[in-house]
């Protein structure tokens, strides 16, 4: 008969309890001794204890993986809140309070909002570490245009509100520093254009040999900053301004003698202005040349094929040259009242042109040589010659007041007395002066003769020598002028002897005035003004000591001294400052 379980009256459910009443049941029916009884209980037992161990260890187990699992999570919130290093928000359980498992769920909640935190940041370093390991390649120039930077490692022990800060500071220095070299590469570009236009190179070529990034087509945050970048930039800039600097001497020498050829050949304005963009530059600072294209070696080299035509040219027309050189120097010697023979000289230019053993070119820097050394000479004279044409202006004075003194009619009122009578009294004045300026000529000659060691020169007679004469024919005329009033008292005595004897009666013929002694005046027998000749008196005078013959109704001959032809007077009112301290005795009538 088959044993079926019984159940629980009470609760309708199976038990330990039920299940052995079944068990009893069973035994009693089959008749099972007690012995199989008991060693049945005792198996029954065994294996209830086996469950209940296996049951027993499963909860440990599973207890020590609770355990383990919230140490793991005390350990990781330690370690989060160590790498993060800050004071969080986030509220972590306290020690020991509750179950595991509760303690598990109260750990929960700040282990996530602490591992996003950290992933947050991780970021946050990741990008940063990313932009400093860039900007570094930029600057050493081991980062290629476009490559990327690989994933940097950051380091998730130390993950704090610090190390960021430091990060931070860090590549804001090199950003700055970025900025500070692209400015200064963008600079040097920028020089490298201008210094490329005004050279009249190719700007493309030349910057992308330094670096392909700094064409124009890059943009300006890829550009190249290292280095190696900027040395070859400055030293390109160096190149650049060296080759300007020599182009630029280059083309103002080429400008020069441009400028010397035309002058000597009389080029026309219009074929000058075909190498304005030339001559504009003659005098013109490396700094001050900016115009596209203006120190191009085609400018240059059109320059001095201009030159070299020029040159050939001034060939053909070196005898026009030369004279026109010699005229020159002819017309400063002459301003300078220097005697030389022009027509030898002529002769000898010429004929060392027609021997072709001279070059053309030296002959004519030999030329500006003697033409400079003329002009330094005139200019040595230039004082004593002003003080001369004074002089001789004093002189004409001098000549014309006597004129004017022996005239009859002076104090008519006829048309321009008025005129005659005021220059009279200016000529005066200035005769006064006449002998202290002839004593300041001869100091200054003399000084100059001192310095130079040689004979002052006017027009081939020394001045000197004329000075000389001026002061002995002036002093023989104021001799003269003494005499002339003492017969003209004896006269008047003897007239008035007469009347008192034989009445009144028509006086004799009064005798004609002094001698009138003047100034220098050109020989018309002069030849150029080359000729040197001593200074001579009148027909009338005779003997090597200037000894002179007088008349027998007692009139001198007009004695003057006789100069070279180039004389030139000088304004009037220049001359009033210098006067005699002798008047001129009126002539008689």
């Amino acid at each position: 008969m088959a044993i079926r379980g019984t159940q629980n009256p009470v609760s309708g459910e199976t038990t330990c309890g039920s299940l052995l009443q079944q068990l009893q049941l069973i035994w009693d029916e089959v008749g099972e001794n007690e012995e199989e009884r008991d060693k049945m209980l005792l198996q029954l037992e065994q294996e209830c204890l086996d469950v209940y161990k296996r049951k027993v260890d499963q909860a440990s187990s599973s207890r020590d993986v609770l355990l383990q699992s919230l140490a793991d999570a005390k350990n990781e919130l330690a370690g989060l809140l160590s790498a993060l290093e800050e004071k969080t928000n986030v509220n972590t359980p306290e020690e020991s309070s509750g179950t595991i498992k509760e303690q598990l769920a109260a750990i929960a909640p700040a282990l996530e909002q602490l591992g996003k935190q950290k992933e947050e940041r991780i970021k946050e370093f990741a990008d940063i570490q990313s932009q400093i390991q860039k900007i570094c390649g930029e600057i050493a120039g081991n980062l290629k245009i476009g490559e990327l930077v690989g994933t940097p490692t950051v380091d998730e022990d130390d993950l704090s509100l610090k190390k960021l800060e430091e990060y931070q500071t860090q590549l804001q220095e090199l950003q700055k520093e970025k900025s500070d070299r692209l400015h200064k590469v963008l600079d040097l570009v920028s020089t490298v254009h201008d210094l490329c236009a005004v050279l009249g190179m190719d700007f493309y070529s030349t910057i992308t040999e330094v670096h392909p990034s700094l064409d124009d087509s890059v943009g300006v945050q890829s550009k190249s900053i290292s280095n190696d970048t900027l040395s070859m930039l400055a030293r390109t800039v160096v190149a650049l301004e060296e080759d300007k600097k020599m182009r630029l001497q280059k083309l103002q020498q080429l400008a020069a003698q441009l400028s010397d050829l035309w002058n000597l050949m009389d080029t026309p304005m219009e074929e000058q202005s075909l190498f304005d963009h030339v001559t504009c530059n003659m005098s013109a600072t490396v700094y001050e040349v900016t115009v596209p294209g203006a120190l191009a070696l085609d400018l240059i080299e059109q320059a001095e094929v201009e030159v070299e035509r020029l040159d050939q040219l001034k060939f053909s027309k070196m005898k026009e040259i030369a004279l026109k050189k010699q005229s020159e120097l002819e017309e400063i010697y002459a301003h300078a009242h220097i005697a030389i023979d022009s027509v030898v000289a002529q002769e000898k230019i010429m004929a060392l042109i027609d021997s072709g053993n001279v070059e053309p070119s030296e002959l004519i820097a030999d030329m500006d040589s003697h033409i400079l050394k003329a002009k330094e000479e005139a200019l040595s004279r230039k004082e004593i010659l002003e003080k001369v044409e004074r002089w001789m202006s004093a002189c004409e004075e001098e000549s014309w007041l006597e004129d004017y003194n022996r005239d009859e009619n002076r104090y008519s009122s006829s048309r321009g007395a008025h005129l005659n009578l005021k220059r009279a009294e200016k000529a005066r004045i200035l005769v006064n002066k006449i002998p202290a300026l002839v004593d300041t000529l001869v100091a200054k000659t003399r000084t100059w003769e001192e310095d130079r060691g040689l004979s002052f020169m006017y027009d081939g007679v020394p001045l000197l020598a004329m000075l000389d004469e001026y002061v002995v024919l002036r002093h023989e005329r104021e001799e003269e002028k003494r005499r002339l009033r003492d017969q003209k008292r004896f006269h008047e005595q003897l007239n008035t002897e007469q009347e008192a004897l034989f009445g009144s009666r028509p006086s004799p013929n009064r005798p004609t005035g002094p001698k009138k002694v003047v100034g220098p005046r050109a020989n018309a027998g002069a030849a150029n003004g080359a000729a040197s000749r001593r200074l001579s008196l009148n027909t009338n005078q005779s003997g090597s000591n200037g000894a002179r013959s007088t008349s027998k109704e007692g009139k001198r001959g007009d004695t003057r001294p006789v100069a070279p032809a180039n004389f030139v007077a000088i304004a009037k009112e220049d001359a009033v400052s210098f006067v005699s301290s002798n008047d001129p005795v009126p002539a008689s009538s």
